[in-house]
Parts: structure tokens; sequence; C-alpha cells
């Protein structure tokens, strides 16, 4: 058997994490995780999927070549300090370490976290990305959403990403990762990326706010069946997109509250614009996580919320619930 091309460690082996971890070993790669904080569920699934799982970030940080952020928003930070920490520790690495944040952040968020890492000399690359699209299946498997990729046999992402030090150039195996990850350079600035993410995202996850809202009060006016046979009859795609998008979005809802916070963040800073509209759009996103039951759903066990009609039924119930203990 041919040794690994490399070992690839993934923080964290969440939904999007996990998928990313299957495809890399598919391909001949190596993956390992530190599983600190995790769920027994989760490190069993690591185990079964053949992810090796160390004990501690100092040790993670030295036996991998790369390291891919794929975390909540909100962690984003704290993760590439847990590194910068662990290669400042006493393990210390002979060889740079890749770390890429493929994390729902802004710009400056970026910017920020790359700056972190000039604690550690030199010891570690940083590489600005971000994940367009869902996670990656085999490409027999239902879902859309990603590339195919015939010689590799999966759907895969869009995986854009910037700054001075490119994946593909890395020696000996940086070619076959950027291929398997679909990965692109699009710019030599740190902040490319992820700046092309908060574009991307606030089309799709604006758009499925929108839909949660015209869904939930047309429930409650009575009239949710006439408005889906509108959009089915006059805008189908657009119906399809708001289906499907109100459908999968509660177990993601957590996460999108602080992402569409830094949306607001970027059409800020980048584009002038006030935060106002996505930091309200944010708001629908803590609705469903905190004032639901749809925030209790869990990716490949969903209970509620599973078509418009119950999206819907389950917002209003919520919604209404909270309003009754704040009069």
């Amino acid at each position: 058997m041919a040794a690994p091309a490399a070992r690839i460690g993934v923080i964290s082996i969440g939904d999007m994490g996990m998928s990313i971890a299957k495809l890399l070993i598919a391909n001949g790669f190596s993956v390992a995780t530190n599983c600190k904080g995790r769920s027994n569920d989760t490190i069993e699934r690591a185990k079964s999927a053949q992810v090796e799982i160390y004990k501690s970030d100092e040790h993670l940080a030295e036996a991998c070549d790369v390291i891919l952020s794929v975390v909540p928003p909100r962690d984003a930070a704290a993760t590439a300090q847990r590194i910068v920490d662990a290669v400042t520790g006493p393990f210390g690495r002979a060889e740079p370490l890749f770390f890429a944040d493929l994390n729902a952040v802004a710009p400056s968020t970026t910017k920020t976290i790359a700056a972190l890492f000039e604690q550690t000399r030199g010891q570690v690359r940083f590489i600005d990305g971000a994940i367009i699209g869902g996670p990656p299946k085999p490409s027999d498997a239902s879902g859309s959403g990603g590339t195919e990729q015939p010689a590799a046999g999966w759907t895969v992402p869009s995986i854009p990403m910037s700054g001075p030090y490119k994946i593909s150039e890395i020696p000996g195996y940086g070619e076959k990762l950027s291929v398997t990850l679909n990965t692109r350079h699009i710019s030599d600035e740190i902040g490319a990326a992820s700046g092309l993410k908060m574009c991307f995202a606030s089309l799709t996850k604006g758009f499925t706010s929108l839909a949660i809202q015209s869904f939930t009060t047309a429930k409650r006016l009575g009239v949710l069946d006439e408005l889906q046979g509108e959009l089915q009859g006059l805008v189908p795609a657009h119906w399809k997109a708001a289906e499907r998008g109100v459908i999968s979005m509660a177990p993601k809802a957590y996460r999108w509250v602080k992402e569409m916070e830094e949306i607001a963040l970027t059409f800020d800073e980048e584009g002038g614009f006030p935060q106002d509209l996505f930091r309200g759009v944010a708001g629908v996103y803590r609705a469903v996580a905190e004032d639901t039951v749809l925030g209790e759903e869990k990716v490949g066990k969903r209970k509620r919320g599973t078509d418009v009609n119950d999206m819907a039924s389950a917002m209003a119930e919520g919604l209404e619930n909270k309003k009754k203990k704040n009069d």
C-alpha cells in the first residue's frame, strides 16, 4: 500500500469537516484532528472514517503538514490562536505548517486572524480560504451545490483561496491537494477569498432568510398554500431555491447568526453600506436557533422543518410563544 501523500489536520470534524476528511482520505491523504470538547458520537464517527485523533493541538500541529480550519464563524479567531499557541510552545516545527482558514468571516476578520500568526516567526504560512457550496459527497450521492470531479468520483464545493501562499505550490503533494479540494488561487491579497464568500452567502442565505419570513407570515395569515402555488406557477426557480433553503437551514442556523454579522461588517467596511440589513438577517437566524424547536435539529437526525409547511408552523409557534413570554 502506498504511503499517504501527506497528513492534513481538520478542525473541526462537524458535518463539513467530516465530509472534507472523507474526501481527503478517499484520495490518499491521511487526516487527523483534535476532538477535545467534541461529543462521543463525533469521536466515534471520526474513528470510523479512519481519522487519526490527537489529544492536543500541540501534537496535531507537530504531526500535520496542513491544517484546515472549518469551524463556526464565531470560533475562527480562537481556533487560529490555538494553533499559534501550539506552534510557539515546546514542540516547534522543522518545516513550515500551512494553515488555511476556510471560515465564513469578513476580510477584516481574516486579516486580524492572519496577524496572529506573526507570533510564530515563520513557522506557519497563512492562507485565506472559503467554502462555497455543500459538503463533499461521492458523485453518486444525492445533493447539489458542487463541482463534479470525474477522476476522484466526488462532487465537491468550490474553495477559492488567496494570500501570498498557494496550496498548489507546496512541494510534493500540493498540486494533488489543490485538485482534490477543488481550490483555485484568486488573489495574492489576504481578504479576497473571504470577501468573495461574504458576497456569495449574502445572496443565498440572505434569500433564505426572506423566505423564512415570507412563509411564516403566510402561514399565520392562512395563505401559505396559495403563496406556494403562485411561486410555483410564476417563478418556479425562486420557489425551488426557497423551498430547498428553508428546509435545510435549521441545523445550521446557529452558525449563520455570526456569518450574517460578518456579512454586515463586510458590506459596511468594503462596500460602504449600513449594517442594518444583515444585522436584521442575523436576527432571523437567531430566532430560528434560540426561539423555536428548529434550533434543536441536527444534520442527519431531522424531526421538524422537513417541509415548508412544518418549518413555517414551527417558526410561528416559537415566535408566538416568545411574544407571550414577553407580554
